[in-house]
């Protein structure tokens, strides 16, 4: 597909068909996320919340839909909000077989960023009910199916909580099934807000095998605003020794950007490259992850990063040692470059004792606390990636940003800028989350919590003095600094006007 042509048009029963307005903007993102017809961006986690209320109330309801449609070949799924697969029920064994070929299962993501086009994808996407019919999948191995799906919304607070998701061959009539998802997702609703007592869904750890594409904007922007000398130094290095085919290893803190590291220092290298990143699962779904992408070892157009190895048991850590040294012992001859592999872990101490000697460059990855100079050209980088255009931070958004410490590091300050840069071209402060401006050194109740945020609220708002704030409050301004003070909160050029 040629991204300079307004209307994008595939051949579908020999005659060429203009897609639909919502589908014609769907494939258009798909390009943008590096996917192409041929191939998709398969993320896999060993571990899915089965204990979570979407899961118990979706999976009954779609036990129910299974007993309706026994003798159909229709393949009936719940996903999560990010469009990870929960669960697959059908009563069809060779469409479950086929569904399995494509990654369409459980454990997988199947957003648009990762399958292109498709009926779940597109439901999460814009937040309606979608159909999507065999030739109108962006990846050519979706087009032996229609799927059909319909957000699920949490009963409580309205937000998309996931989807119904209805699959089936393509030459199968689908005119009811849009209608049937709609009505599944409402009936999955519907059983939440009966059985729901304010249950959150539980964080399990989440294996994930996905691969890195190089994004020109991410080029554009490096250019334009460039990170740190603690940072680009250490890029430096981490090319240097990949170049040279030595194993590298980036230690640091969670979130810090080690992948980000290697990732970038990987396309100074070799730019044409895929990155493939692997980050381990629960333990009981060690065998199916290793299984998922160690074959990509024997590909000498990728380049494979294992994240956060000290979380792997000693058993696969021993194995993934030895599929390691085979990878660089085989399949390269004479004067070819060795095969290129890299780690993670927090620490150098923390590397498992099988995969400590095969490392011959260890490069420490600086928390993001101890580089301010990189808040802001990352939080210009993230938000543009995320709005597709660029977006201005006001003064005050900048003096909040700068000073704030970053507990969870690059990670937390792409999520801060994600949700900020949604609300506005123009981030305030205001726009923020109370979390930037407060340093408290204990863990807050959930009262506090929501009396913290008021608080950042009204302190925020353009122009508002402390004495303001505190009637809106409905307390003493003396009550008032007290309250600032107990929660750390610091709003630049605000918390200090009478």
């Amino acid at each position: 597909m040629d991204n300079a042509h307004s209307d994008v048009t595939l051949g579908q029963g020999g005659a060429a068909a203009a897609l639909p307005t919502r589908l014609r903007a769907s494939w258009r993102r798909s390009e943008t996320y590096g996917l192409t017809p041929e191939e998709m961006r398969p993320v896999f986690t060993g571990s899915v919340d089965t204990g979570s209320l979407l899961y118990e109330c979706g999976h009954e309801v779609l036990r129910g839909l299974r007993r309706t449609l026994a003798n159909e070949p229709v393949s009936l799924m719940i996903t999560d909000h990010e469009g990870l697969v929960l669960c697959r029920l059908s009563e069809d064994a060779a469409i479950d077989r086929s569904l399995d070929r494509v990654h369409l299962a459980p454990g997988f993501y199947f957003a648009e960023s990762n399958a292109g086009t498709n009926g779940l994808g597109l439901a999460l996407a814009d937040r309606a009910p979608s159909l999507v019919r065999a030739e109108e999948h962006f990846c050519s191995g979706l087009r032996g199916y229609t799927c059909a799906a319909a957000p699920v919304l949490d009963p409580v607070s309205g937000d998309v909580a996931g989807t119904v998701n209805l699959t089936t061959w393509s030459d199968s009539s689908s005119q009811l099934l849009l209608a049937l998802a709609q009505a599944t997702a409402g009936s999955t609703t519907a059983l939440m807000l009966a059985r729901g007592s304010g249950r959150r869904v539980r964080p399990l750890p989440r294996g994930e095998v996905f691969r890195v594409y190089a994004d020109g904007t991410d080029r554009d922007d490096e250019r334009e605003r460039p990170l740190s000398t603690a940072w680009t130094r250490r890029v430096a290095t981490a090319r240097s020794a990949l170049a040279e085919g030595r194993v590298l290893a980036a230690v640091g803190e969670p979130g810090a950007g080690r992948t980000a590291l290697i990732s970038a220092a990987r396309r100074g290298t070799a730019p044409r490259e895929r990155v493939l990143v692997a980050r381990p699962p629960a333990p009981e779904d060690m065998r199916a992850w290793l299984t998922l992408w160690t074959p990509e070892l024997a590909k000498d157009d990728t380049c494979v990063i294992v994240s956060r190895v000290d979380a792997l048991p000693g058993w696969a850590a021993a194995e993934l040692a030895a599929l390691f040294a085979r990878a660089r012992r085989t399949g390269h001859g004479a004067g070819t470059r060795l095969q290129p592999f890299a780690l993670t872990a927090s620490d150098w101490s923390a590397l498992p004792p099988e995969l400590a000697p095969l490392v011959d460059t260890v490069v420490e990855v600086p928390p993001l606390r101890v580089r301010p100079d990189d808040v802001m050209p990352l939080a210009h980088r993230f938000a543009r990636r995320h709005r597709g255009h660029g977006v201005t931070f006001t003064p005050e958004a900048v003096r909040a940003l700068t000073a704030y410490e970053w507990p969870e590091n690059v990670r937390q300050l792409r999520k801060v800028v994600r949700a900020a840069a949604a609300r506005a071209d123009v981030v305030d402060a205001r726009h923020l989350p109370a979390e930037v401006f407060t340093g408290a050194r204990y863990r807050l109740s959930r009262l506090q919590e929501l009396e913290r945020d008021e608080i950042v609220r009204c302190l925020t708002e353009p122009g508002t003095t402390m004495a303001q704030a505190a009637r809106q409050l409905g307390m003493s301004r003396a009550t008032l600094y007290r309250r600032t003070a107990r929660y750390g909160i610091d709003v630049p050029g605000r918390t200090h006007r009478s």
